[in-house]
């Protein structure tokens, strides 16, 4: 069965990334950081950057020092609330999606302030995101085939396909077995 993440799940896999790559604590970071004097995000990001310290590494020692922003408090289910508290009528929708990724085995739902991340161990495999009133849309990082309605639409970016979903009844069999098949395909067995 997947499970819901809040941000927290992120801010404490960072600080295990950190350790594993820096042999220091995010503490140990800010403390530094402290004593040379920084005071603002800019010259962190600089002077970490000088240190060899970047991407996500950096944010958990930004977090440590300035602390983290406030919907980071938010839990799971109050993340994926306020993405559909203007547009209810897209709730049903998208809790179809949610339902199929936390009863197959190996998804994780990472809830973020304006989307939802569909991941398994290895990496994130498509992205759920209220992009409309009236649409949610789905991203996928590959191609899949037979999938009507997928094009592509961001050539800088791994989530280069999307599905624009309008209707509870888009969520069909053909958009399950493409979800099925970008899981697989992170899993690096592909069906595709």
């Amino acid at each position: 069965m997947g499970e819901m993440q809040s941000w927290q799940a992120m801010v404490g896999t960072n600080a295990a990334r950190l350790v594993r790559t820096t042999g220091r604590t995010p503490a140990d970071w800010a403390a530094d950081a402290r004593a040379a004097g920084i005071s603002t995000r800019e010259e962190l990001s600089r002077w970490l950057k000088g240190q060899g310290i970047t991407g996500y590494n950096l944010m958990s020692i930004d977090w440590e020092v300035f602390g983290p922003p406030e919907f980071f408090r938010l839990s799971a289910d109050e993340l994926y609330a306020a993405q559909y508290a203007d547009r209810p009528a897209l709730r049903p929708l998208a809790d179809k999606i949610l339902l199929w990724a936390t009863e197959t085995p190996e998804v994780t739902l990472q809830m973020r302030k304006t989307y939802v991340s569909l991941q398994t161990p290895r990496r994130k495999f498509a992205q759920l995101t209220p992009s409309t009133k009236t649409a949610v849309d789905v991203f996928f990082r590959l191609a899949v085939p037979d999938l009507p309605g997928l094009e592509p639409v961001r050539t800088t970016d791994p989530f280069a396909w999307r599905i624009r979903l309008r209707h509870v009844d888009d969520v069909d069999e053909a958009l399950l077995r493409a979800l099925s098949a970008a899981r697989e395909d992170s899993l690096g067995h592909s069906s595709a």
